[in-house]
C-alpha cells in the first residue's frame, strides 16, 4: 500500500531527481524519489546466479562444478553471494539443475550466515540461458542483476552498472569488458556510446575488442521475448529494437572455464 505525501525540495535536487526518470524502469518523478529512498535505505535488490546447464558443462575437475570449485579459502559461489550482499542485493535466486544445486546447498544453506536470503529454482531440462532465466517469470517484478555462476566479480562496482542501467531506455544494460585478444568463447559487441548496435555471440572472427562480460541488469519485460538463448536470440532481437545498452568497464575479465583459468584467476584475486 502506497501512501501520498507532500514535500519540499530544492531545485537543484529536483533536476537531479528528474533526470533519474527513463521511462522504463522508473516512469515519473515519484518513482524516481522512492528508488533513491529505497537505495538509500537498503533496498532489497534481486539478483540472479545463473548456473543453468548440463552438469557435465559446469563440472571442471575432480568431479567439481564451476560455482562450488574453491578459490583460495572460498568457492566462487560464495565469493559472488558475499558480494552480492555487499552491493546490496539480498534476495538471491540460484537457476540450476538438481545435482548442482544440492551441492550448492550443502556449502551455503538458504543464505542467512551470509545475511541474504536465496531461493533455489531447478532447471529440470536444459535448452538455452534464456529458458534458464525464464523460470524466474512471474517470481520478479522489477530490475534485477544477473550474473552468471563461472564469473568472479568481486572488483567489479555493479552499483556503477545498476545506476548506469537506471538512467538509460533499455530493457538490459550489460556489463562490457574489453581485451586486445578476444577469446572464442564469449559474446562480441559493437557499440556506439552506451548503445549496444550488434551482437555476436561467440565469432569465429571477432570484428570488435569489446565483449560480454557475463554480467547484466535486466528488466522483466526480458522474460516476454522469445528464443532459447539470451546471446544467440534475446540480446540481438532487444538490439534490432533499440532496447539492449552497455557498460563498459576497465576491470579484468576473470571467468573460470577450465583448470587453466582457475590457476590464473587464483593469483589475481584478491
Amino acid at each position: 500500500m502506497k501512501e501520498k505525501v507532500s514535500i519540499t525540495i530544492n531545485e537543484k535536487t529536483l533536476k537531479e531527481i528528474d533526470s533519474l526518470v527513463n521511462g522504463i524502469s522508473i516512469r515519473n518523478r515519484s518513482q524516481a524519489i522512492e528508488f533513491l529512498a529505497e537505495k538509500t535505505l537498503g533496498e532489497n535488490k534481486p539478483a540472479v546466479i545463473l548456473a543453468g546447464g548440463s552438469e557435465k558443462k559446469l563440472k571442471i575437475f575432480n568431479g567439481e562444478y564451476k560455482p562450488t570449485v574453491k578459490i583460495k579459502d572460498s568457492t566462487i559461489v560464495e565469493i559472488a553471494i558475499k558480494k552480492l550482499r555487499e552491493s546490496g542485493f539480498r534476495n538471491i535466486f540460484i537457476i540450476a539443475q538438481r545435482p548442482i544445486l544440492t551441492r550448492i546447498f550443502k556449502i551455503i544453506g538458504n543464505g542467512s550466515n551470509y545475511g541474504v536470503k536465496i531461493e533455489f529454482i531447478e532447471e529440470k531440462e536444459t535448452v538455452g540461458s534464456a529458458d534458464s532465466l525464464r523460470l524466474l517469470k512471474g517470481q520478479i517484478k522489477k530490475s534485477f542483476l544477473v550474473v552468471y555462476c563461472d564469473v568472479i566479480f568481486d572488483q567489479i562496482n555493479v552499483n556503477e552498472l545498476w545506476k548506469e542501467h537506471t538512467r538509460q531506455k533499455s530493457i538490459a544494460t550489460l556489463l562490457i569488458a574489453s581485451t586486445p585478444n578476444i577469446k572464442s568463447y564469449v559474446g562480441v559487441v559493437k557499440m556506439e556510446g552506451n548503445r549496444i548496435v550488434e551482437f555476436m555471440e561467440k565469432p569465429s572472427k571477432a570484428e570488435s575488442n569489446v565483449f560480454f562480460s557475463g554480467i547484466f541488469i535486466a528488466e522483466p519485460e526480458i522474460f516476454e521475448f522469445s528464443g532459447c538463448s539470451l546471446e544467440k536470440d534475446v540480446f540481438p532481437k532487444l538490439v534490432k529494437k533499440d532496447l539492449l545498452n552497455g557498460h563498459l568497464s576497465s576491470k579484468e575479465y576473470l571467468h573460470i572455464h577450465n583448470k587453466e583459468d582457475l590457476k590464473l584467476v587464483e593469483n589475481k584475486i584478491r
